[in-house]
């Protein structure tokens, strides 16, 4: 087994979902998904069907998402990953727990706009995801001054009241 690490190409800014499900009818169901979670909502899906052809099935309501979707998903190779860019001005917590409802979602690794690099395991047989990093280390403990700047921050985007 051979170990490697995949660093997720997308704009800086942009946010996605990284996950895991166990049928190709995740691709259809997702989508349907979101767009009942969230009426406009701008992005691309790929999934890697696992069996079968093993090809990178693709959908989405952005063609631009969908084609960066597409190049993670074939860099990636893990059967049966996900991944689902969002467009500008949507956010992960706005569709996660609806996708996690998905029947075929089987986990979650990762919702996020951080540079992320995905842990790979190569076998003969194929690629798994190991896990995800995630943005950065703590550099410490957030003091009164972090504490409130979070809390005045979520109040601000309109997440707390």
């Amino acid at each position: 087994m051979e170990l490697s690490l995949y660093k997720i190409e997308k704009p800086e800014d942009t946010n996605f979902i990284l996950g895991q499900s166990h049928f190709i009818k995740t691709v259809e169901d997702i989508h349907e998904v979101m767009v009942s979670a969230v009426p406009g909502i701008k992005f691309g899906l790929a999934f890697c069907e696992a069996s079968g052809k093993c090809l990178v099935r693709t959908s989405g309501t952005d063609p631009e998402l969908i084609a960066l979707a597409e190049k993670n998903a074939l860099a990636i190779g893990a059967g049966h990953s996900f991944i689902l860019f969002l467009g500008d001005g949507y956010y992960p917590i706005n569709v996660l727990n609806a996708i996690k409802n998905v029947p075929e979602v089987a986990r979650v690794f990762c919702a996020t706009a951080n540079p992320t690099q995905v842990v790979l395991a190569q076998t003969e047989q194929g690629r798994g995801i190991m896990g995800v990093i995630d943005g950065f280390s703590p550099f410490g403990v957030e003091d009164e001054d972090g504490k409130n700047w979070r809390k005045g921050f979520l109040r601000m985007i309109g997440y707390k009241l």
